[in-house]
């Protein structure tokens, strides 16, 4: 979602990649993995890259959660860890 977003904010501007990835002092290799979805890029990358296509971070990352994760890559949320690990606090007793 992310990749696809940086690339039609791009394309709207009429702005290849090598004038993107130049402006936010990026490599075009690493800026087209971006937009491909086969990056992960760093919150400063993504930064970058917001405050060069004029837009916001939280406009670029709007409603992706950890439902949009790759396949087989599993989160446990803090809160559900500390259910359980007072749960087994108390089995112990």
């Amino acid at each position: 979602m992310l990749g696809e977003r940086i690339r039609r904010a791009r394309i709207h501007l009429g702005l290849s990649q090598e004038a993107i990835a130049g402006l936010a002092s990026m490599h075009v290799t690493n800026y087209g993995k971006i937009e491909r979805g086969d990056a992960n890029p760093s919150l400063l990358t993504i930064v970058r890259i917001a405050a060069v296509l004029g837009t916001s971070v939280a406009a670029l990352t709007e409603e992706i959660t950890r439902e949009h994760l790759p396949t087989g890559m599993r989160v446990l949320p803090a809160r559900e860890y500390l259910i359980e690990r007072e749960r087994r606090l108390r089995r112990s007793r």
